[in-house]
């Protein structure tokens, strides 16, 4: 009896916690607040489905207690058998064809959003113009995000910047271990893998964007390694002109250092051998196998230090003290040798510096 009351009491405890832990979480995280095409079909099916079930569960709920009642064992009975009703054809056929026509209203949907998504022809028309269809390639790595516009031959980092109102087509690789490309409010998650290349696209609604905040969080949702809970990036969308003028400073951007400190940095950057690793222009040539970390050009710009320390130049100084503090397992620790104060000052000041807006 005590063995019981304890599992009952455990039983208790774990309902309650995973009760408190559904409400915990981030808005700006939520696949219940869409801001695309892509998610409002997912969202619209995932509706569909719980409405199916519910309506199931509700239905068999009533046959249970209906039949418990109904049919309960009275005085009287004990010797009657009840009406058997095997092989009742009605029955047979009633509780065979229900679920099929379930699973037919779930299927439709769900089959057709999926050759939806998976339609990725104008990013693969040898024809195509820039205009006609925006290609990224999106490249994942451990713990951070690279993103490659081929058209304009530009390459940024950690946050993603997209036109609103028009589908924007992904090629998603990974370099080292799988990783999955998910923004929740914008769409499904999608694997990132190092031997093949998926694509699929996503659309930003300008009105639902506004609604969320200036910024969309994207997440690595496959489980790979120690800091891959911290392998976040930020969507910013824009209208096309904004956007074609973003791209356009983008091209134009150069590493020009104004200040006597942020020059000592600049110098810095290289004596360290940062730039072997690190790009600090947007134009990078480069072949992927060479570009091991994250492109800088437009740093100063970001709203997070490794994507999750907001950009400020004490957490810029942390990040170069000790970057396993805060992301271990990261590939850059170890790779540089150990600052002094005044050189991670002169690194900071040239790292923000970095400025394309």
């Amino acid at each position: 009896m005590k063995k019981w009351r304890t599992t009952g009491r455990l039983l208790s405890l774990f309902i309650l916690s995973a009760l408190i832990m559904a409400g915990c979480g981030e808005p700006f995280l939520s696949t219940l607040q869409p801001a695309g095409e892509v998610a409002e079909n997912q969202f619209g099916i995932m509706m569909l489905s719980t409405i199916i079930m519910v309506v199931v569960v509700a239905v068999v709920t009533v046959i249970f207690f209906y039949v418990i009642v109904r049919f309960r064992k009275r005085k009287g009975d004990e010797a009657k058998i009840p009406e058997q009703v095997e092989g009742n054809q009605r029955l047979e056929i009633i509780w065979t064809v229900i679920p099929i026509l379930l699973l037919l209203i779930l299927a439709v949907p769900v089959v057709a959003a999926t050759f939806e998504l998976a339609n990725v022809e104008p990013m693969e028309d040898k024809n195509r113009k820039p205009e006609d269809a925006l290609v990224v390639n999106v490249r994942a790595s451990l713990y951070w995000w690279e993103f490659e516009y081929p058209d304009h031959k530009i390459i940024t980092s950690q946050d993603l910047i997209v036109p609103t109102d028009e589908r924007v087509y992904f090629n998603l690789v990974a370099s080292d271990v799988k990783h999955s490309f998910w923004i929740p409010s914008a769409g499904g998650k999608m694997d990132t893998n190092t031997e093949s290349e998926n694509k699929f696209w996503l659309t930003f609604d300008s009105d639902k964007v506004s609604k969320a905040g200036e910024y969309l969080y994207g997440k690595c949702a496959e489980l790979c390694g120690p800091s891959h809970a911290l392998m976040d990036f930020k969507v910013k969308a824009v209208p096309r002109e904004e956007f074609n003028q973003w791209t356009e400073k983008m091209k134009s951007a150069k590493s020009a250092p104004q200040t006597a400190l942020e020059r000592q940095g600049e110098q810095l950057f290289q004596e360290k051998s940062c730039i072997g690793c690190h790009a600090v222009t947007p134009s990078d040539e480069r072949p992927e196998e060479v570009r091991t970390a994250p492109n800088l050009g437009n740093f100063g710009d970001r709203t997070k230090v490794a994507g999750i320390l907001p950009n400020t130049d004490e957490n810029v100084r942390k990040w170069l003290e000790d970057p396993e503090k805060y992301k271990p397992g990261n590939t850059m620790t170890g790779k540089y040798p150990e600052l002094t104060g005044d050189e991670i000052e002169a690194l900071t000041a040239y790292m923000n510096g970095l400025k394309v807006e």
